[in-house]
């Protein structure tokens, strides 16, 4: 691999590589790229994996070469602004005991820190309200006119980046600052001659996020916070602008009440018939925010942070305006009730032009990897999906024995997963399977109803003890998971993917049902229009590659090092039943295959 990424870098030429777990991906692209002696940016999936590159891969590569230079990014509202916190000193807006005592700890903490990073501050729990009012967010910056700009954290962290030969980001901060640029704003990164991209295979859905715009009632309610916080800070005088936030807050609970309470995705395409409803109640809510921009321009003091909020109350009205009454063909319009928010949504349904365009054709180099790109041995989905033309390929066996570390288990007595009486067999098929591997197992869902149920007729049947997911923070189950002998986690999508339990406390991943998207969510359904429309085949050419793509992420949960051993359990016949089922045995690695638990009982006493 380390061979390729050199050649590919010495080309000026991209690359797609899959190499499996434990295989010494980091390494392989990090001592070419520090060879070439160009400034790169590595790009991860998570800030967990930013981490153990920044923190334990750079450190071992400093002692070979100790003029290294290397800056770690995560996003802006993960460092402390240093003005914010010296406002709240002035002009307290804490609340609770809680926020009284942590903000002395914090001014103590703001003093030595060398990074402003949250990462630091081990007692500040998950959940600070406190924590919101002091971060770095763009919203709320003012850039070179702020009297820190010279000691900010942020200042500080652009200008060890433009001088560092390595710059490691995660996936969300890269494609904001793709975003940013699209718009004509200053990026956030400097410039870079070679990009990697570990962990490739969230590169759509992430790059999905930031093309599209959302808008919500937590949007509008921040900008109404941030107002009146603002005003009280710089001790500005203004009934107007008070008046016009909470004319704001009115108007914005009337329009997001027209929205229905039933929870999930709901395609927005009765948008011309839902305004012409409520054309009123939308209208009111755009005049409120040009109210509030107007009112903004009549105060006779300009703070800076009264610019910024101008700016944003017209960039909040604008994407209200191309959520509800924009016409652009790529785009599929829907809206999300999550608790208590209703998020307003426009999506690209296809990111490979943009890609192509604002990425691949202007980066003289970049490297794709993960240990899950290929279907059916070949990257064709990959390249479809992110608009790559040309680039050199490699699929690099893993040195893994899969054929005796692991055992996949297809049981086709079980009814279709569509079939009501499912969730009963499962489950019954679960406690057995429990039964083999003693616990130390996750069981994996597609969705928390599917989760729930069988979690529900599994737990009286069995002396292990049971985490799901929801009844505590993901990082917190994992570490009881790992601690506890025996324990079994049932856990849906945020478990399949970036998750390293290694040795015989996991013995064995179970999976539900083939993880096909839902065909009925509003972005899926419109891809899978526009590619039957375009003459393709969606479920060939989109569902049945990206399900192949997420179950390979579930099963690499199992065997993390040379001495793990388990099972691995489809519990969905239509992997060996189904003519498409071959390509997911195709892509998978070469375990050993059983549709008979005799067998997985043998396996496992050997």
């Amino acid at each position: 691999m380390a061979e390729s990424v050199e050649a590919a870098l010495e080309n000026r030429r991209h690359l797609i590589v899959e190499a499996g777990t434990g295989t010494g991906k980091t390494l392989a692209y990090l001592v070419p790229l520090i060879r070439s002696g160009r400034r790169a940016v590595i790009s991860t999936g998570t800030k967990n994996l930013q981490e153990q590159l920044f923190y334990k891969d750079i450190p071992f590569l400093r002692k070979l070469f100790p003029e290294l230079r290397v800056t770690l990014m995560k996003g802006r509202q993960n460092y402390l602004c240093r003005q914010k916190l010296y406002d709240l000193e002035q002009q307290p807006v804490l609340n609770g005991m809680e926020e009284v005592e942590q903000y002395p700890k914090l001014r103590e903490w703001e003093a030595n820190s060398k990074t402003g990073d949250r990462a630091e501050l081990g007692w500040l729990p998950d959940s600070s309200n406190l924590w919101a009012h002091v971060d770095a967010r763009r919203e709320t910056c003012t850039g070179q006119k702020c009297a820190q700009f010279e000691r900010c954290f942020i200042t500080w962290m652009h200008q060890q980046a433009a001088e560092s030969d390595l710059i490691i980001v995660n996936h969300h901060l890269f494609f904001a600052d793709l975003a940013l640029r699209q718009n004509d704003f200053a990026g956030l990164l400097p410039d870079y001659a070679a990009l990697v991209f570990d962990e490739a295979h969230e590169m759509e859905d992430v790059a999905t996020q930031y093309f599209g715009a959302e808008v919500s009632n937590y949007r509008v309610e921040e900008l109404a916070r941030d107002t009146e916080t603002t005003l009280r800070l710089k001790g500005l005088q203004s009934p107007e602008v008070l008046a016009a936030v909470g004319d704001l807050r009115r108007r914005a609970d009337l329009f997001f009440e027209l929205f229905p309470a039933t929870e999930g995705r709901t395609n927005f395409d009765n948008r011309e018939s839902f305004l012409e409803v409520h054309r009123g109640a939308y209208s009111a809510l755009g005049n409120a925010l040009l109210l509030l921009e107007t009112e903004f321009g009549r105060l006779r003091e300009h703070p800076e942070e009264v610019h910024n909020l101008a700016r944003r109350a017209a960039e909040v009205r604008a994407t209200f305006e191309l959520v509800l009454e924009g016409r652009e063909g790529n785009l599929v319009y829907w809206w999300e009730r999550r608790g208590r928010g209703v998020f307003l949504q426009a999506t690209p349904i296809d990111v490979s032009g943009l890609l192509r365009a604002r990425l691949f054709e202007q980066v003289e180099t970049i490297i794709l990897t993960s240990a899950t790109l290929a279907v059916g041995g070949t990257f064709d989905f990959l390249k479809r999906r992110l608009g790559i033309e040309n680039a050199k390929e490699a699929i690099l066996d893993s040195h893994f024995d899969y054929a005796n570390q692991a055992m996949l288990y297809t049981p086709i007595h079980l009814p279709d997963p569509r079939d009501a009486s499912f969730g009963l067999r499962a489950a019954e098929e679960v406690v057995q399977l429990l039964k083999v591997t003693r616990g130390r197992a996750f069981v994996l869902f597609t969705s928390y109803v599917q989760m729930r149920d069988v979690y529900e007729r599994v737990r009286p049947r069995v002396r292990y003890p049971l985490l799901i997911q929801g009844s505590m923070p993901r990082t917190e189950l994992l570490d009881r998971f790992r601690k506890t002998p025996h324990a079994v986690l049932f856990g849906t999508s945020s478990f399949w993917q970036g998750v390293d339990v290694q040795g015989e406390q996991l013995s064995g991943v179970f999976i539900d049902r083939l993880p096909f998207a839902v065909p009925s969510d509003p972005v899926t359904a419109a891809r899978i229009r526009q590619i039957n429309e375009e003459g393709g085949n969606a479920f060939t050419d989109y569902q049945v590659p990206q399900a192949v793509i997420i179950l390979k992420q579930g099963f690499g949960r199992l065997i993390r090092s040379e001495t793990d051993r388990g099972i691995l359990a489809i519990l969905d016949h239509r992997m060996v039943r189904k003519p498409y089922g071959r390509v997911f045995l195709e892509s998978l690695p070469p375990y050993r295959i059983t549709n008979r638990l005799d067998d997985v009982k043998t396996f496992m006493r050997e």
